[in-house]
């Protein structure tokens, strides 16, 4: 419970509406005592005890409470019996009117500031998420986070409205019919709250229970919810495949493994309320043979023995509703974990947390004795890299597919730190320098395009901060995506669809093309960016890139032979490790390795 208690303590940022809910819930709490003590009013009438008239029996009452009731308003009560019922009735009647009102005041205070506590909660989930090195998202994958910053996030928002509304609720009823008991008969409150430890002892030993089968439950979710992200976001490939039937039989699994867990859960909830109701009542049977002996010897008074026991069934009702809110509490508690341990992951951050910015870059990228290892791989992805980049140069990356290529250029804004070695720009080490200062310097554009669901306007522009539409549309211009964007009925304002669905592969390209030419940056990455376009458009965009490329360093992994013939210098990878470094003629000499290239994987007709 202790992360759990964590978080709740977050609720206190809202003090005065928290306040406000208490004074709401103990007005509620006052109204639903003040009806309870009225029971012996009532039943002094029924009873027939006339000679006790209500003046009588209020000044009674006004006596225990150290007369607080000014004796003026109690001289003009009624001393008829029936006048008085009447009376005790109607009050009764107001009271229930004001505790119902103080009540929706004080469930909707307490869950205003329970929402927006999970609010910022899930905020702040959202930022440690959004900021986790890729090394953790590529191990870890990603639809475990997704699921604790939505699902678990839900189950805590149960929790806080139990400690808060509901629980407070219950509660504060359970308390003030206690105080209605224990002032009208002590000895029989004192006997009934014998139960109380046992109550309590049966409610944490199912609800602990609950906790575990939640934690389990919430794991199982979460991978119910990464296998339908996968089915879903690879629909065409499913049904290009005809594999809806393995689809189907591989989320049936997960969903089997969760019903497992929520049926555990279920046995522990169905469990705990029977016993509960079962304790209270073999409690409420004792309390009335105990009251039964009482009034027949003549050792209390008949109508406050029984408008105890009426405010002792009213405590013990209370109880049922609490064992329910305590399950919701253990469980937010199973989240809380989760969410918790989620919060106390590393981010990415510069080594030493420095705040040195990195100046301008202008003189060199260099790789030395760079050293890195996917998570749960068995062998390097880069070992053993040295490699000095000049500043303004164009420099192609070419080998066979899983050479390291990528790995080797992700490692320039650090989407990936080295096991061992240093990248260093201009004579600087980037991991000491500011993540912002580093890769707004840097230029991306890959295969693997991503477009969000929104306009092309805000696509194109993401990242950058512009939102000057003709800095946009001359971008969009240079990555010849301009006139396909104006034939779309809204233009720049067209909302591309999730994934941009809505445009084809060579056109998703161009806008990624067109987002780093905006950025104007310092170095361009360009990772096999015109592989979805067809040849004339690559030739036209290749021209555009060239004339982009000038006055910035330039990092290609090219796939046609074009690309790599107008590069600088050639950089031949293979199992991690660089082969050669030359240009196209000299490679096409002396490097066997590249000449297979040429042959097989640099296919380029235009060359020929």
């Amino acid at each position: 419970m202790r992360n759990f208690w964590r978080f709740a303590r977050h609720i206190l940022r809202y003090k005065a509406i928290i306040g406000m809910a208490l004074v709401a819930a103990t007005i509620a709490a006052s109204c639903y005592g003040a009806g309870i003590a009225t029971i012996p009013l009532v039943l002094n009438a029924m009873l027939g005890k006339s000679e006790r008239t209500l003046p009588d029996l209020v000044n009674e009452v006004n006596v225990k409470i150290h007369h607080l009731i000014p004796q003026a308003w109690i001289d003009m009560l009624p001393t008829e019996p029936f006048k008085g019922v009447l009376l005790v009735l109607c009050s009764v009647f107001i009271l229930t009117i004001i505790g119902a009102i103080a009540k929706y005041c004080h469930t909707l205070l307490a869950m205003t500031a329970c929402i927006r506590t999970v609010s910022n909660i899930r905020k702040a989930a959202f930022y440690r998420v959004i900021h986790f090195p890729l090394r953790s998202i590529v191990s870890e994958g990603t639809m475990d986070s997704i699921s604790r910053i939505v699902r678990d996030s839900n189950q805590l928002s149960k929790g806080f409205t139990a400690i808060t509304s509901k629980a407070v609720a219950e509660l504060f009823k359970g308390v003030a019919a206690l105080v209605v008991a224990f002032s009208l008969d002590w000895k029989m409150s004192l006997i009934a709250m014998i139960g109380t430890p046992v109550l309590a002892a049966v409610v944490r030993y199912f609800s602990k229970k609950i906790k575990i089968a939640a934690r389990r439950a919430l794991g199982q979710a979460a991978a119910m919810l990464g296998t339908i992200t996968q089915s879903v976001q690879g629909i065409r490939v499913v049904k290009v495949h005809t594999a809806e039937r393995q689809e189907v039989g591989r989320f049936n699994r997960a969903n089997k493994k969760l019903l497992a867990a929520e049926l555990s859960m279920r046995r522990a909830k169905a469990m705990g309320s029977p016993v509960v109701e079962t304790i209270t009542m073999v409690g409420i049977i004792v309390l009335g043979g105990v009251s039964a002996w009482y009034i027949l010897n003549g050792a209390a008074d008949r109508t406050q023995a029984i408008g105890a026991l009426f405010a002792l069934g009213a405590a013990g009702a209370s109880v049922r509703p609490l064992m329910q809110l305590t399950n919701d509490i253990y469980e937010a508690a199973a989240a809380a974990d989760r969410l918790y341990q989620l919060l106390r992951m590393k981010v990415e951050k510069s080594r030493g947390d420095t705040r040195k910015r990195l100046a301008q870059h202008g003189r060199t990228i260099e790789f030395r004795d760079v050293v890195f290892t996917y998570p749960n791989a068995n062998t390097p992805a880069i070992n053993g890299i040295n490699l000095t980049v000049n500043y303004g140069e164009v420099v192609a990356f070419v080998g066979p597919n899983g050479c390291g290529k990528t790995t080797l250029l992700s490692l320039i804004p650090r989407l990936f730190d080295p096991d061992s070695g240093q990248v260093i720009v201009d004579g600087t080490d980037i991991a000491n320098v500011t993540l912002k200062s580093l890769r707004g310097q840097i230029g991306v554009v890959t295969q693997e395009t991503i477009i969000f669901n929104d306009t092309i306007n805000n696509n194109i522009g993401y990242g950058s901060g512009v939102i000057d539409i003709d800095l946009i549309i001359d971008a969009a211009r240079a990555a010849m995506a301009d006139e396909f964007i104006r034939a779309k009925p809204e233009g720049y304002e067209t909302i591309v669809g999730e994934q941009g669905v809505t445009l084809s592969g060579g056109q998703r390209q161009r806008i990624a093309i067109a987002r780093a030419i905006l950025r104007n940056p310092r170095i361009l990455i360009l990772d096999e960016a015109t592989s979805m376009i067809d040849a004339d458009s690559e030739a036209q965009i290749n021209a555009v890139l060239e004339t982009f490329c000038k006055n910035r360093t330039s990092l290609v992994i090219a796939h046609r032979l074009s690309t790599v013939i107008n590069a600088d210098r050639i950089v031949v990878m293979n199992r991690g490790k660089i082969v050669d470094v030359g240009k196209h003629k000299d490679l096409l000499d002396r490097c066997g390795l590249y000449q297979q290239l040429c042959r097989t994987q640099l296919t380029d007709t235009d060359a020929a």
